[in-house]
């Protein structure tokens, strides 16, 4: 079994202003003629046997410097990296690969890389070209292959053997989608014999279904440590803090961790769920038609107005989400004091469950540009399977059946 300890983590790299400088710090007396830029800053956490851990951030918040820090491929200016068990890491894309040699030369020399004996590398090398799948690519020369080729090879041969940690970066995004399928799907199998994964992903779904926390980098320093959803809604929300909003994180009456971000122009004041006869509802059957009704106030002058609604599992990711912008009914010349209702009507077609709504108030059809408001678990409800017949999944799609013989 693996872990990570990480204490006091920190990198540093040194500016001169100019080329002449660092060359004057060699030779002539004086002290140092630079300055340290800090790329990451006391970062403190620890993965415990099993655990898998997700990594976000914007770009150039320190991401792929942490994670050549905890392989050791870089080395740290401040603070240590402790790791026990074997290690696997897929960092840059074909990171090791010799462009001349061959993908099955560049197999066994990566293989030896991680601790692999030739003759494992030989047994093991039916399944690396099975589950790469590049076909007679595994005797032409690296350089001939697309990225996707690449990244293919390079992961099979990192998870050709269960490792006791695995470190994924981003270069998983390159593959197509059928790969990155199988590569989550033996990443899952993985975790479940016990691999310590430590992983970075701007991918949400795939973060808050393989990861028990997430890691929020920013600026180079650790700015948020939580579950998934929690730490994804505040990097959404911080995203659109840096157009001017605010964000706050609350915890709910059932435990939950509520994110609120905005600049306040215009706010959600009331929402509910309704039944056909217009009464509010927290638990409802599955396929009832219902109206969520969202009432708006505004406070400030508003030349365009967006409502936006995201209907989410109990997991955090997505089931359903529009905006009046798709619908092509943006308000337009707003004035502060005024109230807007809007009526949202469609049938409850979900599988039994918890569900939230998330509410967006913008100008376009993202809160990117003007974030007037950005509530998570803005309602809260319960859907339940009362008089349907028995199915599962997250969606009622009650099929009509038709069986020749």
């Amino acid at each position: 079994m693996g872990s990570i300890v990480v204490r006091q983590l920190g990198k540093a790299y040194k500016q001169y202003p100019t080329p002449w400088s660092r060359l004057a710090e060699w030779v002539l007396p004086g002290g140092p003629r630079h300055q340290q830029k800090w790329i990451l800053q006391d970062i403190n956490f620890q993965l415990d046997p099993g655990e898998a851990v997700g990594i976000i951030g914007i770009n150039g918040a320190g991401k792929s410097t942490l994670l050549k820090l905890i392989t050791g491929t870089a080395q740290p200016t401040t603070g240590a990296v402790h790791i026990s068990g074997r290690v696997a890491a897929l960092l840059e894309l074909g990171m090791g690969f010799h462009p001349d040699f061959s993908g099955r030369q560049n197999v066994f020399m990566a293989g030896q890389l991680l601790g692999l004996t030739v003759a494992e590398i030989s047994q093991l090398m039916p399944d690396i070209e099975a589950f790469a799948e590049i076909g007679d690519y595994i005797d032409q020369p690296v350089r001939v292959y697309s990225s996707g080729m690449m990244v293919r090879l390079a992961f099979a041969v990192a998870t050709a053997r269960r490792p006791d940690v695995l470190i994924v970066d981003e270069a998983l995004s390159v593959g197509d989608a059928y790969f990155q399928h199988k590569s989550f799907e033996r990443i899952r199998q993985y975790r479940q014999r016990g691999t310590t994964l430590l992983i970075v992903s701007h991918d949400r779904a795939a973060m808050q279904s393989i990861c028990d926390r997430a890691i929020l980098l920013d600026r180079g320093r650790l700015a948020r440590e939580g579950t998934p959803e929690e730490v994804m809604d505040y990097y959404n929300a911080l995203i659109a803090e840096r157009e001017g909003s605010t964000v706050e994180q609350v915890r709910t009456p059932e435990g939950r961790v509520q994110t609120t971000s905005g600049t306040g122009e215009a706010t959600v004041s009331g929402i509910t769920l309704e039944n056909a006869d217009g009464a509010p509802q927290e638990v409802l059957n599955v396929g009832t038609a219902v109206t969520l009704r969202v009432k708006v106030q505004i406070h400030k002058p508003v030349k365009r107005l967006v409502l936006g609604y995201m209907i989410k599992d109990r997991l955090g990711q997505p089931i359903y989400g529009t905006n009046t912008h798709h619908m092509q009914q943006p308000l337009e010349n707003l004035k502060a004091g005024e109230q807007v209702e809007y009526c949202f009507s469609f049938p409850l077609n979900l599988g039994a469950g918890s569900y939230s709504v998330t509410t967006a108030l913008t100008s376009s059809e993202t809160h990117l540009a003007d974030n007037y408001e950005w509530r998570d678990l803005a309602l809260l409800f319960v859907v339940m399977n009362m008089n349907r017949r028995e199915f599962v999944g997250s969606s009622w799609l009650e099929p009509d059946v038709e069986i020749v013989r």
